[in-house]
């Protein structure tokens, strides 16, 4: 399995934790509030379309809104390999954690 970026692996549990309502501007809205930054399309669009490559996720094209002017909203869904990197980016968080255990970061 490749390592993934920190950003891309940002960008792959928002999409996780989105589900059916992964597409681009609630991707970078849901990354701004949950981390605080301002993200921009293009910092969002381009990890995205990395991790469909590799496809560590996968997109299918929503219906189209009025809202939108007729246009569909490509949304996004994590795959399950997609899932077996969030988990191994997890454990080796935890693993590296572990050792600072009782020092305070501050």
């Amino acid at each position: 399995m490749k390592t993934i970026s920190r950003r891309e692996e940002q960008i792959l549990a928002s999409v996780w934790e989105l589900k059916d309502s992964a597409y681009l501007l609630a991707i970078r809205d849901h990354l701004s509030r949950k981390l605080g930054l301002q993200w921009s399309v293009g910092a969002v669009h381009k990890p995205l379309l990395k991790l469909e490559k590799t496809s560590y996720i996968e997109a299918h094209m929503g219906g189209a809104t009025a809202k939108r002017g007729g246009r569909s909203k490509k949304i996004y869904a994590v795959t399950e390999t997609g899932l077996e990197a969030l988990r191994a980016m997890k454990k080796e968080q935890e693993a590296l954690w572990a050792g600072l255990a009782g020092i305070e970061i501050s």
